[in-house]
C-alpha cells in the first residue's frame, strides 16, 4: 500500500540518522572529530551530524581499500560470486527503498516518489552491472601461427568517487556498480549535503556479502576530503559527477600526484529544439517541463535551453503555461508534491541572482521570484524568459534550478547553430515528425545523448556522458565498467 503524506511525515519524525563514516566495515568518526550539519531544506533544521573526513581519514580508507584488493576476496573472486553479491546488493536497496528515499528527500528536498524512483534505479544498475558478471568475455586477437595474442580487462586496484547532492543514491549507485562490477575496491565521498543515503548504502552492501574494506564512504567538505581523494598517490582512478569547475580541479589534482585517469560527468545546459512539423504538441509540451523542472532544474542533463521554430512559438509556450500551472510547490514527503525546494540557502542565492539577470537581459513570461508562500524558503517559481539571446547569460552559463531560456529559430540551420552554440555537450533532444531530419540533427548535434520525440532518455544499456567541458568518458553500459579497468594484452609464443 502507498504512504501517504501523514505517513512519511511519522517515519521523518522518528528516524534516527547515523551520520559517521563508513570505514573497514564499521561507522567512526573523523579522526579529528569534526563534524558538519546536514540540514532539511524544508524545514531548516539539522537532520544529522555528518562526520567531517580529512585527509588522515582519506589516508585510511584508501589503505583499507588497497588491502582489500590485495587480499582479492573480491578482486580475485568468481564471476559467479561477484554476480550472487551485486544482485543481493540490489535486494537489499529494494528491501530498504522507503528509508533510503526518506534519507534523500530529507537532506536535498527531492520529491519523495522522484526519490523512490532513484532507488529503484539504483537496484538496476546493480541487477545490471552483477547480470553482467559471467557475461563478458575478453578477446583472441588474429595472430601469426605459434603465435597467441589475447587481450583481458583487468580491475585497476582502488577507485576513488565524488558524488554531487541532486542524486545522492542514484549518483553513487551509478559509479559504485560498475567500479565494483570491475573488481575494484572503493573509496566514495558523497556531497556535504546529502551523505546519508550513501553511508547507509554501504552498510547494506555489506550486508549483502560485499568483503570489508571493500567499499569505504569518508563524507566531508569537498576542499578537504575530496580534495585529498584526488590527489591521493594509491587511488589509481576516480570518477566524478558534479560541476564542470570542480572537474577541472581533479584533472589537477591528478596531474600534480599520480596522473591517475580521471572520469568526469560534468555540467550541462541542455537544447532542446521543437521544430513546426512537432507530431504531439501537448506530450512535447508535458517532456519540456519534466526536462526542466525535474528536482525544481538541480539536474545536469536539464533541458533548460528551449529553442522554437517561428510557426510554432506561440502555441508551444501556451501549452507549456498549462503544465506550469500544474507544478504546485509543496513540502517533499506530500507524493503530490512535483515541486521541492532548493538544496541549500547557498543555491537558493545562487539562482534567485539568475532571475535578477534574467529581467535585465529577456523577456519574463512565467514565474520569476521566490516562493515565501509555500510552507519554506527556498522556494523558486517554474521561471520560463523569452527572448533569450545567445550572447545572455541565461543562455550561457548553468543555472541549476527552476529556469528555463526561451530562444526561436528561422530554419534548421539555424536551429542546429543555436544548439550547438554552448561549452557544454551532455544531452540535447528534439521533436520533429521528419526522420530523414530527425537522423541529420543526430549527424549534428554536439551532445553525448541525442532524443528524438522525447526527453533525456537514459538507461544503464546505454553510455550516458558528455561532449565539450561537460566531460570525460561515460558511465553506464561496458563503458561505465571497462573505464575502470586496465586493457593488457599477452603474447603467448608456443
Amino acid at each position: 500500500m502507498s504512504l501517504t503524506h501523514d505517513d512519511w511525515k511519522r517515519r521523518a519524525a522518528t528516524l534516527v540518522a547515523d551520520g559517521r563514516a563508513w570505514i573497514a566495515g564499521r561507522r567512526c568518526p573523523a579522526s579529528g572529530g569534526a563534524t558538519l550539519d546536514s540540514i532539511n531544506p524544508m524545514t531548516g533544521n539539522p537532520i544529522a551530524a555528518i562526520t567531517a573526513c580529512e585527509a588522515t581519514d582519506v589516508d585510511r580508507a584508501v589503505s583499507t581499500a588497497r588491502t582489500a584488493f590485495v587480499v582479492g576476496d573480491w578482486a580475485q573472486a568468481e564471476p559467479s560470486e561477484r554476480r550472487r553479491v551485486m544482485l543481493a546488493i540490489a535486494g537489499e536497496i529494494r528491501a530498504h527503498a522507503e528509508e533510503l528515499a526518506l534519507l534523500d528527500s530529507l537532506e536535498s528536498g527531492k520529491c519523495i516518489t522522484e526519490a523512490l524512483e532513484d532507488a529503484e534505479e539504483a537496484a538496476v544498475l546493480f541487477d545490471w552491472y552483477g547480470e553482467l558478471q559471467d557475461k563478458a568475455y575478453d578477446r583472441v586477437a588474429p595472430s601469426p601461427g605459434g603465435v597467441q595474442a589475447t587481450i583481458t580487462h583487468e580491475p585497476l586496484g582502488v577507485v576513488g568517487a565524488v558524488v554531487p547532492w541532486n542524486y545522492p543514491l542514484h549518483n553513487a549507485s551509478v559509479k559504485l556498480a560498475p567500479a565494483l562490477a570491475a573488481g575494484n575496491s572503493l573509496v566514495l565521498k558523497p556531497a556535504e549535503e546529502s551523505s546519508l543515503s550513501a553511508l547507509r548504502l554501504a552498510e547494506l552492501c555489506e550486508a549483502a556479502g560485499l568483503p570489508t574494506g571493500v567499499l569505504n564512504v569518508v563524507p566531508g567538505h569537498g576542499h578537504l576530503a575530496g580534495e585529498a581523494l584526488g590527489r591521493h598517490g594509491d587511488v589509481d582512478a576516480l570518477g566524478f559527477t558534479g560541476s564542470t569547475e570542480i572537474g577541472k580541479r581533479f584533472l589537477v589534482y591528478a596531474g600534480e600526484s599520480n596522473m591517475k585517469p580521471v572520469w568526469l560527468e560534468c555540467g550541462g545546459k541542455s537544447p532542446l529544439v521543437i521544430f513546426d512539423d512537432c507530431p504531439d504538441l501537448e506530450a512535447a509540451a508535458s517532456a519540456a517541463a519534466a526536462g526542466v523542472f525535474t528536482h525544481a532544474g538541480q539536474v545536469c542533463s536539464a533541458h533548460s535551453r528551449l529553442l522554437l521554430q517561428d510557426g510554432i512559438h506561440d502555441a508551444f509556450l501556451a501549452a507549456l503555461d498549462e503544465h506550469l500551472e500544474a507544478l504546485v510547490p509543496g513540502d517533499p514527503l506530500d507524493p503530490a508534491t512535483r515541486l521541492g525546494p532548493l538544496v541549500s540557502r547557498a543555491q537558493f542565492d545562487r539562482v534567485c541572482e539568475y532571475l535578477a539577470i534574467g529581467r535585465q537581459e529577456a523577456t519574463l513570461h512565467h514565474g520569476g521570484g521566490p516562493l515565501e508562500a509555500a510552507g519554506g524558503k527556498l522556494f523558486v517559481a517554474p521561471t520560463v524568459f523569452t527572448g533569450v539571446a545567445p550572447q545572455h547569460r541565461l543562455f550561457r552559463e548553468e543555472i541549476f534550478g527552476p529556469v528555463l531560456a526561451v530562444s526561436r529559430f528561422a530554419d534548421e540551420a539555424e536551429g542546429v547553430a543555436l544548439a550547438n552554440d554552448s561549452r557544454y555537450g551532455l544531452a540535447a533532444s528534439l521533436w520533429t515528425a521528419d526522420l530523414s531530419r530527425a537522423h541529420r540533427m543526430c549527424d549534428v548535434l554536439q551532445a553525448g545523448t541525442v532524443t528524438v520525440n522525447g526527453v533525456d532518455a537514459v538507461s544503464p544499456q546505454t553510455p550516458f556522458g558528455g561532449m565539450k567541458q561537460s566531460g570525460i568518458g561515460r558511465d553506464y553500459e561496458l563503458a561505465g565498467m571497462h573505464k575502470y579497468m586496465a586493457l593488457k594484452t599477452r603474447w603467448i609464443h608456443y
